[in-house]
């Protein structure tokens, strides 16, 4: 790690607007005895964003300090997002947006039949906390901006001034949330006086963007190797690299970055978003059984099952990190899949 790059990064954050909403940071860097000596592995460690503290934790904590204080100097009442039904995103967003006493409406993208009888999980939790909730009609993401727009819409004729997050101009703030999380965990390895080779987590867009911008900036050896909840071919390198650029332009850092710069892996994304994988399902008991850590069913065992793979076809050569980026409250809504060994 360059540690004046480090600095420079830092600073550079610093003065960005921010709103205080996680209660852990820096979040732990534990090692996982056990599942190393289970998979015959070189050392794994875990970094633990399911503690950031807010209804549950999660990544997206951490985005929403940034994305959140963009809105209220905007002058923001009213946020309106959406997601998939059993969103982690709109789970947290619901907490911030409790917090920080601003209105939330959440229109939802149903992934399984139950999603439109059933309020478990981060659904559960969404409408706990106050959010005014919608369950589409149907899964099509287009379909669902759609209805987003027309809603920002309809609140701005009533007067109210909604903000939409993650748009074109704003979505970097995601990205360098994870810049800074990337300073974090290269100050804790070297603490702790380890030398990962790999950082493993579940990430589609900014998490990833951030994190890979970050650790090459500061000159930190460790490579970011993603896994998207999304099947398909496009790994979506094009668009990461994008967010990465548009962050380091907002940040004042030269570096550019490019899509090669990127490894993401859509093979173990299943079926689809939101449908749990049998691998991913045995990497989360696994976890669960020796280390007494708990995955969500559709997400994060998805990329923990990519890094299994890793060690047993000998691709992991080196100590890794998993990123563990929250949703265990999901647990709950994929209760008969998750038990049915």
């Amino acid at each position: 790690m360059n540690s004046a790059k480090a600095n420079a990064l830092t600073a550079a954050i610093a003065e960005l607007p921010r709103v205080q909403l996680a209660s852990i940071r820096p979040t732990p860097l534990e090692p996982l005895p056990r599942l190393t000596a289970h998979l015959d592995s070189p050392a794994l460690y875990i970094k633990r964003d399911d503690l950031t503290g807010l209804a549950f934790g999660g990544n997206k904590t951490r985005m929403f300090e940034f994305a959140l204080a963009d809105a209220l100097a905007k002058g923001a009442d009213t946020i309106v997002s959406g997601a998939a039904v059993q969103s982690n995103y709109c789970r947290q967003l619901a907490a911030a947006c409790a917090k920080l006493d601003l209105e939330l409406h959440l229109l939802l993208r149903p992934v399984r039949a139950i999603d439109h009888t059933e309020s478990q999980g981060n659904n559960l939790l969404q409408h706990l906390l106050g959010a005014q909730i919608t369950v589409l009609a149907e899964g099509d993401w287009h379909a669902q901006q759609d209805a987003i727009r027309a809603k920002v819409e309809e609140l701005s004729a009533q007067g109210k001034n909604a903000y939409w997050p993650r748009r074109e101009d704003a979505i970097d703030l995601d990205a360098i949330a994870y810049a800074e999380a990337g300073v974090e965990i290269a100050h804790q390895c070297q603490e702790q006086g380890i030398n990962p080779s790999y950082l493993y987590l579940c990430a589609l867009d900014t998490t990833q963007a951030g994190l890979a911008l970050g650790l090459a900036y500061i000159e930190s050896p460790v490579q970011v190797r993603g896994f998207s909840p999304f099947p398909g071919p496009d790994g979506h390198h094009e668009a990461m690299a994008t967010i990465a650029n548009q962050a380091a332009r907002r940040l004042g850092l030269d570096i550019a970055m490019s899509a090669a710069d990127f490894d993401n892996d859509s093979s173990f994304a299943g079926e689809g978003y939101g449908i749990p994988t049998p691998a991913g399902l045995d990497a989360l008991r696994t976890l669960a059984r020796k280390e007494g850590i708990l995955l969500d069913p559709v997400y994060t065992s998805k990329a923990l099952a990519g890094l299994v793979a890793h060690v047993r076809d000998g691709r992991l050569d080196g100590e890794a990190i998993f990123l563990h980026t929250g949703g265990n409250p999901a647990l709950f809504a994929y209760a008969q899949e998750v038990l049915a060994d």
